[in-house]
């Protein structure tokens, strides 16, 4: 959508100290890190960590993003301020929800305190005597399983499951609602895999609000299209989770949990400033809330289709590069579900090609730059969407360097 578009729809200006930092930020051509990060004293390099060009992607190893100047400007803004926590979630959260067409908001330790919180608060509701109890669930009324779809079963449903419920998996939808119990606490679902399952978004909610059930999902790494912020909201999950830290580009130790507001408001119970919780060690502080708010205002503002073509651009690059070597095949994915952006995938020839892509990858690390990039043993993936200016064409060298060297 076009950024006049959407400020339009959702009725908001852009983030505060824009004008400042200038027009080329808010559209979202730059990726360099925060002004107040140059120069100055380099702590990696005195620490001896290395750093690298990141063609692999928003990999929470790999620290993820860089967060944008207008995001490094709220942390900086709160760094000398004191305020009340719960205050501050409760006027931020207030923003989040606007833009996310959501009934409340609350800013996270990141996606997966998202799914944890979100689904505390289904099971505790505003009862202080049971938001103690989490997470031993017996002879607490409490509710005790979750269902979820066979081909959306991943590590991160332990998010849920630290709670302590247990995950129901089923198939169909006959299995679905033979599944749902009076111990049914929630039916959950994950955007990233919905082409795994049978049962589709619309009709997981409508089965949910057909029983009585809540319905969440998990989005943590589903943005872009800009739309998906509000998309699931309108659709009637109860609540949606997302990482902050990924293409938003705000604080990696962020995440927004938002939904509806008897959910969240249950959820805030079990996070901080309060003790005796499941979520006490789940604590974000005042720079990553304010942080989390100026990435999702940024993020909202870009023009994502003029943004989308600089990384098929850059991605582009890096294919006619790579592919002037012999024996190399190329082909660029795009991706619909999660980390949509342009992904090229190269291949080789092994008779021509005598390296296979562990060695190509560890030729890339060891390089001058260090260059990370993704892939399996009989390929490379690269993205472009976390490169700064100017790096495409030294990761089409270097790329193009090492397939050559392996002749």
């Amino acid at each position: 959508m076009e950024r006049r578009k959407i400020l339009k729809m959702l009725g908001i200006a852009p983030v505060a100290g824009s004008s400042l930092l200038g027009a080329e930020l808010i559209a979202g051509t730059s990726s360099g890190a925060s002004p107040l990060a140059k120069g100055g004293r380099d702590f990696l390099k005195e620490l001896g960590v290395r750093t690298f060009i990141n063609a692999a992607g928003t990999y929470t190893s790999m620290t993820a993003s860089l967060m944008r100047p207008q995001t490094m400007e709220a942390i900086m803004y709160a760094s000398d301020k004191f305020c009340m926590l719960d205050e501050l979630q409760d006027k931020v959260g207030e923003r989040i929800a606007a833009i996310t067409h959501a009934e409340a908001a609350v800013v996270t330790s990141g996606a997966f305190a998202a799914l944890t919180l979100g689904m505390a608060g289904i099971l505790t509701g505003k009862d202080p005597e049971r938001v103690k109890r989490l997470p031993k669930l017996e002879g607490s009324g409490m509710k005790t399983e979750v269902i979820c779809q066979k081909g959306h079963a991943i590590g991160y449903n332990q998010a849920l499951t630290n709670t302590g419920v247990s995950i129901v998996m089923i198939e169909t939808r006959e299995e679905l609602e033979k599944a749902i119990n009076p111990n049914t606490a929630a039916m959950h679902f994950l955007h990233i895999n919905a082409d795994n399952g049978k049962i589709k978004h619309e009709e997981w909610v409508a089965v949910g609000k057909k029983y009585g059930i809540p319905t969440t999902i998990d989005i943590a790494a589903d943005v872009p299209p800009v739309e998906n912020l509000w998309r699931f909201n309108d659709m009637g999950f109860d609540w949606v989770a997302i990482s902050g830290g990924k293409a938003l580009r705000g604080p990696q130790s962020a995440g927004i949990l938002m939904g509806k507001k008897s959910i969240i408001e249950a959820a805030r119970l079990s996070m901080p400033p309060r003790g005796e919780t499941i979520g006490r060690g789940m604590k974000v502080n005042k720079e990553e809330i304010l942080g989390m708010w100026a990435a999702l205002e940024t993020f909202v503002s870009i023009d994502h289709d003029m943004e989308y073509a600089k990384f098929e651009a850059r991605i582009n690059n890096i294919k006619s590069a790579a592919e002037k070597v012999h024996g190399v095949r190329t082909q660029i994915n795009h991706p619909k579900l999660g980390n949509c952006t342009p992904t090229l995938n190269i291949t080789w020839d092994p008779i021509l090609i005598k390296a296979d892509g562990n060695q190509l990858r560890e030729a890339l690390r060891k390089g001058t730059p260090s260059i990370e990039v993704m892939g399996g043993k009989e390929n490379l993936s690269i993205t472009a969407w976390q490169l700064k200016e100017g790096e495409d064409r030294i990761v089409a060298k270097r790329v193009r360097e090492v397939l050559q060297a392996a002749i």
